[in-house]
């Protein structure tokens, strides 16, 4: 783990290093600012960007070549980050709030909001933030420096809230084959990357839930880096899948920042531990919101959810878990699911796809009963 932390700050200094050097040439492109998607509550907002030199990236279409999808991730990875700037945040009732990048260009930041809003749209808020200050180093710079961050806030309608990974849970990425998750990552775009069958059906009956409403949150908690958050983006709303503010990775060899009075646990793996911790403030956030979790036997899911599960009581409704096709990672989590049977906990389900899961789930009464013919039709239109 020091190896992997020496090496992470090796590149970000390295980064940096060039990151300054190509300011000072003039040879850095026009600066962009992105605004995630993020989550809050009438009391509470949480926000999420970052600052960088734009990438050039062109919008992702349909006739995108291979080599033409590689280029565009070659230019998300190879960023150019804008640390130590000021970026203003305007807060709903006209409240300026300054926040300072980090060394990788993000800033994050917890508001209270003195006045909510109405929504002008399904759930979410939207926030406006842009430059207020450059560093010495980096003046002269200019560009698209605005952007409008959008707050989910669950209404008091909500049944309940999902959270779903999505590396080969929405999207197929073949995880636990090294070169066929490679190929498919950098070969491919938001337009050309599979859905799971019957995906976009279930998420969308679960959203409706029994009321019909599209009232119930959605929550993407991923080990993908933020490098890729608009492909996803793209993919979830291209799709038909709901959207909702995605928890990605600020590093792939940095474990996450702990919050002040965290304590790093003794199974933080980079993996684990940042699903852990962005799930528990999730909950934290909705002390009275029960939450559905859906993953994949491909990674350590099940463990991390059943957790999740026996530090909060009461909370979980049921756990899915989607199951990959490798014997050798199903056999993991059946003792999992047994424990967690055994201790009368939350059930966990293994599903060999979305129309067992649906059917699952309208037993429960989670979805109604034309939500899971919704989901049957297109589980067989996608077969």
């Amino acid at each position: 783990m020091e190896l992997g932390l020496w090496f992470s700050d090796a590149l970000d200094w390295a980064d940096a290093l060039v990151t300054r050097t190509a300011a000072r040439l003039g040879r850095l492109r026009p600066l962009h600012l992105d605004a995630y998607r993020s989550y809050g509550t009438p009391h509470r907002f949480y926000l999420k960007g970052r600052l960088l030199a734009d990438r050039g990236l062109t919008p992702q279409t349909e006739a995108d070549s291979p080599w033409r999808n590689f280029q565009a991730m070659y230019r998300r990875f190879n960023s150019r980050e804008i640390a130590g700037a000021r970026i203003l945040v305007t807060m709903p009732g006209g409240l300026d709030t300054y926040v300072t990048t980090d060394k990788g260009g993000y800033f994050t930041l917890a508001l209270d909001p003195p006045e909510l809003p109405a929504a002008r749209d399904y759930l979410w808020h939207p926030v406006p933030v842009q430059l207020s200050q450059l560093p010495y180093r980096f003046r002269g710079l200019h560009g698209a420096v605005r952007a409008t961050a959008q707050v989910l806030i669950p209404p008091t309608t909500a049944e309940f809230g999902v959270i779903s990974d999505l590396d080969d849970t929405v999207i197929v990425t073949r995880a636990t084959h090294l070169l066929r998750m490679l190929r498919t990552v950098l070969f491919r775009n938001a337009h050309s990357h599979e859905p799971l069958a019957g995906v976009a059906a279930f998420y969308q009956a679960l959203q409706r839930g029994q009321s019909g409403r599209p009232d119930n949150p959605f929550f993407y908690v991923s080990s993908s880096p933020w490098n890729l958050y608009d492909v996803l983006e793209d993919f979830l709303r291209l799709r038909g899948i709901p959207l909702g503010p995605m928890l990605l990775r600020d590093s792939l060899l940095r474990a996450p920042a702990l919050r002040p009075g965290e304590v790093a646990s003794s199974n933080d793996s980079l993996h684990h531990g940042h699903k852990l911790r962005e799930i528990k403030q999730l909950l934290d956030t909705y002390p009275d919101l029960p939450f559905i979790l859906l993953g994949d036997s491909g990674q350590h899911d099940a463990d991390i959810y059943a957790e999740v599960a026996r530090q909060y009581p009461g909370r979980i409704l049921v756990i899915y878990i989607r199951d990959v096709g490798v014997p050798a990672r199903t056999a993991l989590v059946t003792p999992v699911a047994d424990a967690l049977r055994a201790e009368g906990g939350v059930e966990l389900v293994v599903v060999p796809d979305f129309k067992a899961a649906a059917a699952h789930a309208a037993n429960l009464g989670l979805i109604t009963a034309e939500g899971l013919t919704q989901v049957e039709k297109a589980s067989q239109d996608q077969a």
